[in-house]
């Protein structure tokens, strides 16, 4: 090998090799202080664009989550509103059978209207006050759509629709809650009053039962919804781990190598540049 003063080859090699070694001992302090693999699209630019995607779909699923889980709160509070209508129309169907029966005075059927005005004086403010943030839920026509994934499909949409429990007729609540607020409407200050009531309550009754299994339902869909969905996150998230975390156990074996490698390019980095030093001798003869 030829002796050569004006061009260190060793040393040129030497020094590629140290910072080769040192930008892979950054690259591994790099990831296990972020404990992340990809901290930049430099490090894996398709793994970086999958996870980017799968991230999207975490967090769209997440917020979707949270979409159902208000989904779950309106039919919770329709169905609870409903559950006191129901309540006061039992009692009024209760208050009814009594003052249908012939051992009842006028004047306590009297008394016992009033009772009656007042349970459906309540009744038409539940029906009329009851909402969700801003939403009429029992009274006026409305359909409350929900996001229940993270793309825009219909499929990814469920609607509740109040407008069964605004119309007039057999199908919606006015057509009970309307006539009960009318004072006299339901009356029980006569004995042929108060059984003619009971047919009408009964149909109410069986209204508001046939309402609250509705919202009793959306309430188990929303709670289905959120079960898949927290399932699917689940997946997505590990998938996207598995593309972006560091492995702490390989990138600590590799860490120690790149550790080793750059100490001894070190050390052979001072030994190369010695090398030219060593013409000296022959010049001492």
């Amino acid at each position: 090998m030829a002796l050569i003063v004006n061009t260190n080859i060793a040393s040129l090699n030497a020094q590629r090799n140290l910072s080769t070694s040192n930008a892979a001992l950054s690259l591994s302090l790099q990831r296990l202080s972020s404990g992340l693999r990809v901290n930049s699209a430099k490090d894996d630019a398709a793994g970086m664009a999958v996870a980017e995607s799968i991230t999207s779909g975490v967090r769209g699923n997440t917020q979707a989550i949270r979409n159902a889980n208000d989904g779950i709160s309106v039919g919770q509070t329709a169905e609870g509103a409903l559950g006191q209508i129901a309540n006061n129309l039992q009692r009024i169907r209760e208050i009814s059978v009594q003052a249908a029966n012939g051992s009842i005075s006028d004047s306590n059927r009297s008394q016992l209207q009033k009772e009656v005005d007042q349970l459906t004086q309540e009744i038409s403010r539940i029906v009329q006050t009851t909402e969700f943030n801003g939403t009429k839920l029992l009274s006026g026509a409305a359909t409350i759509t929900f996001q229940i994934g993270y793309s825009g499909s219909a499929d990814n949409q469920v609607s509740i629709s109040t407008t069964d429990l605004a119309q007039a007729g057999s199908a919606g609540l006015n057509a009970f809650s309307g006539s009960l607020t009318a004072t006299g409407t339901i009356n029980v200050t006569t004995s042929g009053g108060a059984s003619a009531a009971l047919s009408q309550l009964d149909a109410d009754i069986a209204q508001v039962a046939n309402l609250r299994s509705t919202y009793g339902a959306v309430q188990n869909r929303f709670e289905a919804v959120i079960s898949n969905l927290q399932n699917y996150v689940e997946n997505l998230t590990a998938s996207r781990s598995r593309i972006m975390d560091a492995d702490f156990a390989s990138e600590s074996a590799q860490l120690t190598r790149n550790q080793i490698l750059q100490q001894a390019g070190t050390a052979i980095l001072a030994q190369a540049n010695t090398v030219p030093q060593q013409a000296l001798t022959l010049l001492r003869g």
